[in-house]
């Protein structure tokens, strides 16, 4: 049986995830990218004018620094949920998750995901935007909903991955994106910073020979 690993590349690179979250872990387990947890605790405080997309953007970059191993991949990412221009966090308690679902009910919102990479001192970083539209809730469907304490963790008090999905009409975008980890970014940005995603394992990419004898 042929191998799946890329033909120019070497060692397997360690991989660390600067986030807690259980959806983030899933995600890169799902596509085969083995892993270290060490969540980065950062000041998550907007500026002063700041727009929601670079907010996502400069904490999903803040993780990524904050855990930054010297031989590893640290892997950064945050999302966030935004409706009539106002950001939807996790929500303070029952009451708060229930006026975040009767204010998404029967419409459309944006999900803005950003994620950052950092490998030998670089660091990118990326953001994908994704439209969601809910069915209409009643407030028997909201309550009910709550129960279930999926709401309680995440921004805009749902999951698209697990209960949530039944409440989701329409996702225009990345899907995985609304998870909390946009897995084709994540692989073009690993891919940017010279490694090779081979369907599996992350590895070092090795230079062509040419290469190396124009750096000789």
């Amino acid at each position: 049986m042929p191998s799946r690993e890329p033909n120019d590349s070497g060692d397997v690179v360690p991989v660390v995830l600067a986030s807690q979250s259980p959806r983030r872990r899933e995600l890169l387990a799902l596509i085969g990218i083995r892993h270290e947890v060490r969540p980065a605790d950062i000041d998550e405080t907007y500026l002063t004018g700041e727009q929601p997309r670079a907010h996502a953007e400069r904490l999903a970059r803040g993780k990524a620094e904050a855990i930054a191993a010297p031989n590893a991949v640290t892997i950064g990412s945050d999302t966030i949920v935004v409706v009539d221009g106002h950001v939807l966090g996790k929500p303070r308690d029952e009451a708060d998750a229930a006026r975040m679902l009767r204010q998404l009910s029967g419409r459309s919102h944006v999900v803005i995901t950003a994620v950052a990479a950092r490998w030998r001192g670089r660091l990118l970083s990326a953001v994908e935007e994704v439209g969601v539209t809910f069915r209409a809730l009643s407030d028997e469907d909201i309550r009910a909903y709550i129960a279930t304490g999926e709401p309680m963790d995440k921004a805009g008090a749902y999951g698209i991955q697990g209960f949530g999905a039944t409440i989701v009409e329409r996702v225009d975008g990345d899907y995985f994106a609304v998870m909390g980890l946009p897995l084709n970014r994540l692989t073009r940005l690993l891919e940017s910073l010279g490694l090779a995603y081979g369907f599996g394992a992350l590895r070092e990419r090795r230079q062509a020979a040419g290469q190396r004898d124009a750096t000789a």
